[in-house]
């Protein structure tokens, strides 16, 4: 008989515990920078390792961002990012548009942004956590910013009015909500008319196992909730989107991802690559 992944489930996978064991995560890795002034998941453009409670064995911030990018920001938030991308490259933002950060913890791809808009364009940011709010609004005294705003909320309930935002982006945040096809409708809600959906997740290649999917641990730690990349197409023009387009740009081994081959089914015994970073991309139809 197989044996369970290294990280075993310790109850029930419902959707509000996935909730609050991900607030507990990112409350956490805000007060450590809050507090202590540091991270060892800072991302730097030459890649480091990161904390040993990630499941990944290497930082999924690493070699995301450029030193040219890092050198604008506040130092306490790129200590705070624990995403898979950047997703601020992803797209084109121009001068005057208004942009929104799903899950934007310590605030860096808001700040990154803000500057790409400029002052007669706005920058959002939602975030569930206090604790990331209150570091978020720090960084934002720190870098000057006064076309931003952080807002308290759930990417399942954004608190801003339909067709008001030109841009969606993300970082590793979705696929840690329990109900994503309801995070990509209410992403499709508050885009404008020709909007675009641009953000990094991490995705699966072929239904993850159930295993993993009863793994409370690697719910949090960004592995159990990736959706399988047809998946994460077929919700996206459920929505209402179109232009659906999903590009791997890092595939993780199964040791990376802190997994047990042998309690994997068939495809995923070998499974290296396919759990992956990706760059998720959607239009709102004009007519929309």
């Amino acid at each position: 008989m197989a044996q369970e992944p290294k990280m075993r489930p310790t109850e029930p996978v419902v959707a509000d515990t996935i909730t609050e064991r991900v607030r507990e995560r990112y409350a956490g890795a805000a007060l450590q920078v809050l507090s202590q002034g540091g991270s060892c998941c800072a991302p730097q453009p030459s890649g480091n390792a990161c904390c040993s409670s990630d499941p990944f064995g290497a930082d999924l911030s690493a070699g995301n961002y450029t030193a040219d990018d890092l050198a604008l920001l506040p130092e306490e938030a790129a200590l705070a990012s624990l995403g898979c991308g950047n997703p601020t490259a992803l797209i084109d933002l121009r001068a005057g548009e208004t942009a929104l950060d799903l899950g934007s913890g310590g605030g860096i791809d808001v700040l990154l942004s803000a500057r790409r808009v400029g002052p007669t364009g706005f920058v959002f940011g939602l975030d569930m956590t206090d604790e990331m709010l209150a570091l978020a609004l720090e960084n934002k005294a720190k870098a000057g910013a006064t076309n931003v705003a952080f807002l308290k909320g759930r990417i399942e309930d954004i608190p801003l009015p339909a067709n008001s935002v030109d841009v969606v982006i993300s970082n590793c945040v979705i696929n840690l909500s329990a109900d994503k096809g309801q995070v990509l409708r209410e992403a499709f809600r508050v885009l404008k008319p020709g909007g675009r959906f641009a953000v990094s997740d991490v995705v699966a290649d072929g239904p993850v196992p159930e295993a993993l999917r009863l793994n409370m641990e690697a719910w949090v730690g960004c592995l159990a909730g990736a959706l399988d990349i047809d998946d994460y197409k077929r919700l996206l023009t459920d929505a209402g989107f179109e232009e659906v387009s999903v590009t791997v740009t890092k595939r993780y081994t199964v040791a990376e991802a802190g997994l047990d081959p042998s309690a994997l089914p068939a495809g995923w015994e070998a499974g290296d690559g396919k759990l992956a970073s990706a760059f998720v991309r959607a239009t709102k139809p004009q007519t929309a």
